[in-house]
């Protein structure tokens, strides 16, 4: 473990049974104020693009996100109450940029060292390299392929990063489910539940030997436990999300969904759910399962916002007084002066990645969005899967499909804030879009496979419209049912024959079954193919000034 959770592993219980008696002359109640972050996936820089900005009650929109920044606003959000203290709701690393991703995301470590984390959950990117790789993040020492590029030494993370749903096949837990901090002699527990189906989200061998169990079970298992030790203050650190309908930063237009679902069911011992994973953003209150009011928040992505819960305890009952709870999602603007040492961490690893980084490898004539057309479809999926297609044709391709969770960020066409550039595209840019590595395959679906697969974009806990080659066009209905939706499914212009066999080229997540596309999984003949990023970089560079595609390969219908 890291220099500060090695201590947590062995004394946290101790340390949460010692509950300090305050003195005669201290006040009742004790105010302490959670800070916390969720989704930050390495941008020390300010996210570019729609990833950005936040929007605003009225539909305007702010730009906001920058680590250094973002160190500011915790500061003052610091200094305005006396006892804090910063939390992660997870996904700190994984799907970063390029100054993050190529040190293996220790720059994003240190700076989240800096910043003073207290305690992390694990999200589902923290496992992208594999459990192995997230302890050695945990604990410190170098890469073991690669060593140590951004510093001679890294010495892990401060801070623990908690799973308490999180355990090896026989049961044993593979991560803390907890940590417990002391405010004023008051123990605070903070508890960390990462999605139940994560291993849906990355690839099998990242996950293997690992299970993960009910969130809502986690979290009762845990407050119990804490509760018979004497912590009566709980925060859960929840790495599972909702959708939302719009609204400001702290609005309540949530789209009912697992988030919603475990904040109602999760033990009344806990105070205080954050949130993450959906990348959204709200601050709710919903009734635990006793009634009482309880604060459920997240704050966007990529460090755009701060979540806020500043709440009063009891020194007598060490409870949290939920009717005085207050919360809220503070923007984090880039009006505000930049934190010295977060910029200087952040220039040391830009100075460091920048000969890869800034290689000029394409030009485009318009920003190609990851978001575009009512249908789903959109101009930079629509680029991607052309040049996966592109890659694989040596294996026989016909079609290639991509995930939308795997497509990170816009390539954006003006280079400064003027909205002025000449459309070149770096390699810093096209890693930000692509930064997971997965490697193309190639594999035989039959028609009727083909059909089943793009069915299956419409699953209970939300719609994944994947993006497709020019070669693959398809209607669908939104009101139609579940598992009919989709007609009119034609490659290379000829409608599809059920019986007929066709060669589809994909992710390894996806072939794999990731996202729910369990029907990639029954393909046959696979024939491995290069890097989604290197097909990326290929095709840039092959096919100059790239204009936004039109949304014409997939036509929804009511």
């Amino acid at each position: 473990m890291g220099r500060r959770a090695a201590a947590l592993g062995t004394a946290v219980l101790a340390t949460a049974a010692l509950s300090g008696a305050p003195v005669s002359a201290a006040p009742a109640t004790v105010d302490v104020r959670l800070i916390a972050f969720n989704d930050l996936h390495g941008n020390l820089d300010p996210p570019a693009g729609s990833s950005g900005r936040v929007t605003l009650p009225d539909g305007s929109t702010v730009d906001a996100g920058g680590a250094a920044y973002l160190a500011t606003h915790v500061a003052a959000l610091r200094g305005e109450v006396g006892n804090s203290l910063v939390l992660s709701a997870g996904d700190n690393i994984g799907a970063s940029p390029v100054n993050s991703a190529l040190f293996h995301d220790e720059p994003t470590v240190e700076f989240l060292n800096e910043l003073g984390v207290a305690a992390s959950v694990v999200g589902n990117h923290e496992f992208d390299e594999g459990y192995a790789e997230l302890q050695r993040i945990q604990s410190g020492g170098c890469h073991a392929e690669d060593g140590c590029q951004f510093r001679e030494s890294f010495g892990g993370a401060d801070f623990p990063q908690l799973g308490a749903n999180v355990a090896f096949e026989d049961g044993r837990p593979a991560l803390l489910p907890f940590s417990v901090e002391r405010v004023q002699g008051v123990p605070i527990g903070i508890i960390g539940v990462t999605l139940e189906d994560l291993p849906a989200m990355v690839t099998p061998e990242a996950v293997r030997g690992l299970a993960f169990g009910d969130e809502v079970e986690a979290i009762g298992r845990t407050a119990d436990l804490l509760d018979r030790a004497g912590v009566k203050a709980q925060v859960v650190l929840l790495h599972q999300g909702d959708n939302t309908e719009g609204g400001g930063p702290d609005d309540c237009r949530v789209t009912p969904g697992p988030a919603s679902e475990i904040a109602a069911h999760a033990s009344p011992k806990v105070d205080v759910i954050f949130t993450g994973h959906s990348h959204q953003q709200y601050s709710c209150t919903i009734p635990d399962p006793e009634g009482n009011p309880r604060t459920v928040l997240q704050g966007a992505s990529f460090g755009r916002l701060l979540s806020v819960a500043d709440l009063t305890i009891d020194r007598s009952s060490k409870d949290v007084v939920r009717a005085e709870t207050e919360a809220h999602n503070r923007i984090v603007t880039r009006d505000v002066p930049a934190d010295p040492a977060a910029q200087q961490l952040i220039d040391e690893a830009t100075g460091k990645a920048a000969p890869i980084a800034n290689r000029e490898i394409g030009t485009i004539t318009g920003d190609l969005r990851r978001e575009g057309a009512p249908s789903g479809e959109s101009p930079l999926g629509d680029v991607l899967a052309d040049a996966q297609l592109a890659a694989t044709e040596v294996n026989g391709a016909q079609i290639a499909m991509t995930n939308p969770g795997g497509i990170r960020t816009d390539l954006v066409h003006a280079s400064s804030p003027a909205g002025e550039g000449d459309g070149v595209v770096t390699y810093g840019e096209a890693y930000a879009v692509q930064p997971f590595g997965n490697v193309m395959q190639t594999l035989t679906l039959t028609g009727e496979q083909l059909k089943n697969v793009l069915e299956q974009q419409w699953q209970p806990e939300s719609t994944r419209i994947l993006q497709v080659s020019s070669t693959l066009r398809y209607s669908y209905s939104a009101s139609a049912p579940v598992g009919s939706k989709v007609s009119a499914i034609t490659v290379a212009g000829q409608p599809v024959d059920p019986a007929a066999s066709y060669r589809v080229s994909v992710n390894n997540f996806l072939s794999a079954g990731g996202d729910g596309f369990t029907e990639f999984a029954k393909g046959t003949d696979l024939t491995g193919g290069p890097v989604d990023l290197d097909a990326l970089v290929d095709y840039l560079a092959a096919h100059p000034d790239i204009a936004p595609p039109p949304a014409d390969r997939i036509t929804a219908t009511p």
